[in-house]
């Protein structure tokens, strides 16, 4: 095991031959130039492309170039590159960006291999790095008797925490990397972001939440132990944003309002009035939808405004601590409810929406009899997703970020993502997803 917590890379796959990689947007922090700079002190040629000024200010100087043209544009400009620079892999953060999901269409066409980073699954500490997709696209297998092969192939892991985040390093480089693209706008003039709101009203009403942080968790801190000093059964479910991915592009939703009110019906069909629901907004929410308004209407239009609780504040833990269950769309939040032992209801084929883990009815019985994770089976794909697809270090942490870059690096140099088996083809939720009417 190496010292990182990362599984150490076999000597048949480490020597590969030099190659040509090429690197879009990355998460708003250094770590792209940082693996950028391993895989070039490991004999590989390294390029990227910039498609705003944000991009500049985290990575520019030898073999950068930028992108200044029209999305339309955008796709036989990446063909031209990838033959002119004769590019055999590409690394990019998030599958379901603008510039990035016609990437990876045009990269696979080409016989290029494809790694995509996201913030961890198995957070704090760990970042997911995964071949060609993710969530939806994932090709980590679902079927329970080959994640337990995993497991048992798998070396031993260190699962303990490391790398705390910190706050200004959430914030600042956020902050830098949106105030650069707004001020120098001119030199990108067709750029097109992924996020869905202005950022400087963004950061002033996320200013204005940020001061208003200690009275909000005294009052949902005070709900919470109303509801469960009244001995009532409960359900959590957590907010998840309007600008998230697995909301807009691995969902059938067009909003969360619409998440709200599936739920809300089946809970007036379904359930006797003593089960409740509490709902828990997400902790990077600034306030744009107004939720505590839209889930009251929404609740009272199906004649559940007595059984539905808005905490707006505070943390996951307390609410799952006497939780009957959690029902999610596809948040991270449902794997922390089901390493909490909690059940879970997915409406959509999250990447842990497997039998023998989540509640595979539909919400009605979930309400009525929710079925708990199996301990066995849950540990395993822990360790089968910890082996294959997560890699130890944080871009929160300054130590943590060049533990990332270097693991991230070495996994790429070797062409080692989704090892011991854990990439399976076609992607195995994605089938089920488009059943549902998610759009990919």
């Amino acid at each position: 095991m190496s010292g990182a917590g990362d599984p150490t890379l076999s000597g048949e796959n480490s020597k590969l031959p030099a190659r040509r990689i090429l690197f879009l947007q990355g998460p708003l922090s250094p770590l792209f130039k940082l693996i950028g700079e391993c895989l070039k002190s490991r004999g590989h040629d390294v390029f990227r492309i910039n498609f705003c000024a944000g991009d500049w200010l985290h990575w520019h100087g030898e073999n950068c170039t930028s992108f200044k043209g029209t999305v339309g544009e955008w796709p036989e400009f990446l063909r031209e590159y990838i033959r002119q620079n004769e590019i055999t892999d590409l690394v990019l953060h998030g599958d379901q960006r603008l510039y990035h999901r016609s990437a990876i269409q045009i990269a696979l066409q080409n016989d290029l291999y494809v790694s995509v980073t996201e913030l961890g699954a198995l957070r704090p500490g760990w970042m997911t790095l995964e071949r060609n997709g993710l969530s939806t696209m994932s090709h980590f297998p679902s079927d329970p008797e080959l994640i337990k092969k995993i497991a048992e192939r798998a070396e031993e892991m260190d699962m303990s925490p490391r790398y705390p985040s910190f706050f200004w390093l959430q914030t600042a480089p956020d902050v830098a990397y949106n105030l650069t693209n707004v001020f120098l706008k001119p030199l990108f003039p067709h750029y097109e972001r992924h996020t869905i709101y202005p950022p400087l009203v963004e950061y002033a009403r996320g200013a204005v939440r940020l001061l208003q942080e200690t009275k909000r968790n005294a009052i949902a801190e005070r709900k919470l132990a109303e509801l469960t000093s009244s001995g009532a059964r409960y359900f959590v479910l957590p907010l998840q944003l309007e600008g998230d991915f697995q909301l807009r592009r691995h969902s059938p939703y067009n909003s969360f309002a619409e998440v709200l009110e599936t739920v809300f019906r089946s809970l007036a069909q379904d359930t006797s009035p003593g089960t409740h629901l509490v709902l828990k907004s997400h902790p990077l929410d600034v306030g744009f939808e107004n939720w505590p308004d839209v889930s009251k209407k929404l609740s009272e239009k199906y004649g559940v405004g007595h059984q539905v609780h808005f905490l707006d504040g505070g943390g996951l833990a307390g609410p799952f601590e006497a939780a009957s269950g959690v029902v999610t769309l596809n948040s991270t939040s449902g794997l922390e409810a089901l390493q909490a032992r909690i059940p879970v209801k997915t409406l959509v084929p999250a990447h842990y929406d497997i039998a023998g883990l989540t509640h595979q009815g539909d919400l009605s019985s979930f309400w009525s009899n929710p079925k708990k994770p199996d301990p066995e089976l849950l540990n395993s794909y822990i360790v089968a997703l910890a082996a294959t697809t997560q890699v130890r270090g944080s871009i929160h942490n300054k130590d943590g970020v060049r533990v990332a870059a270097k693991n991230i690096a070495d996994r790429i140099s070797a062409r080692q993502l989704n090892p011991l088996g854990a990439f399976v083809d076609p992607p195995p939720r994605l089938e089920r997803a488009r059943e549902l009417g998610v759009p990919l």
